[in-house]
């Protein structure tokens, strides 16, 4: 699942979904409400973001994921995109996972990125329980004592949901190293141990981003990254789709 970090313009969008549909692939992300640590950092340009993102998707073929922060945007980001995304701050904003539940919609959730694997599944148990089973899992990198990277991507978190959960893992190689340079890597990493996905952010131009330019690969490094992923899961007797 490919796509800018936030919506910023129509052809900064539909130049990464034009990208997607050249690669064969199927999904395209971006947010629209953006949770950012400080209040003055660009906060998404809400519903005409989604209004952007649903457009190109509808254009190419391509489904819409997108962030929800909270109740209230439900019916909003229900009404545009086709997965709703919850992400690692909202992890166990309980409200929100119960509302979830009962939308017809699958739900893409991020791992909380101080929770334990114990508390993401039971955050997953918390939509189920409500009657919404289509719940895809992503790791997207916990913070540990390290700063070199942003954050720590838990490979071994993949193999082991793997194990014991019927639902889908995703890796997103993009938040949890923070660097445009290590996220091709750390997405070959994710697929070896077991995922079955990959959530990464691609922007036509990284430098001129209004945020997270830093680990946002150009659309030359996003077809690099699909080609490599390819090879991975081949080599491991899956295929890309």
């Amino acid at each position: 699942m490919l796509g800018p970090c936030s919506v910023e313009s129509y052809e900064q969008t539909r130049a990464v979904a034009e990208l997607i549909h050249d690669l064969g692939l199927r999904v395209i992300r971006g947010g629209a409400f953006k949770p950012r640590t400080s209040p003055r950092s660009f906060q998404g340009l809400g519903e005409k973001g989604l209004k952007i993102l649903r457009a190109v998707a509808d254009e190419f073929g391509l489904l819409v994921v997108s962030e929800a922060l909270g109740v209230e945007q439900l019916p909003l980001v229900s009404e545009y995109a086709d997965i709703i995304q919850v992400g690692s701050r909202n992890m166990q904003h309980f409200p929100l996972l119960w509302a979830l539940g009962e939308v017809d919609k699958p739900v893409l959730l991020k791992r909380g990125f101080m929770s334990t694997v114990d508390e993401w599944l039971a955050a997953a148990e918390h939509i189920a329980s409500r009657g919404n089973p289509n719940i895809l899992l992503c790791e997207r990198g916990i913070r540990t004592f390290e700063t070199a990277t942003r954050n720590t991507l838990d490979t071994s978190a993949i193999a082991l949901v793997k194990q014991f959960s019927s639902y889908p893992v995703l890796g997103d190689p993009s938040h949890a190293t923070g660097r445009a340079d290590l996220v091709i890597p750390a997405a070959r990493s994710a697929v070896a141990a077991g995922a079955d996905g990959l959530l990464v952010e691609v922007h036509p131009r990284p430098s001129e981003a209004l945020s997270d330019g830093m680990q946002s690969l150009t659309l030359e490094q996003a077809r690099q990254l699909v080609d490599d992923v390819r090879r991975v899961a081949a080599a491991l007797g899956r295929e890309v789709a």
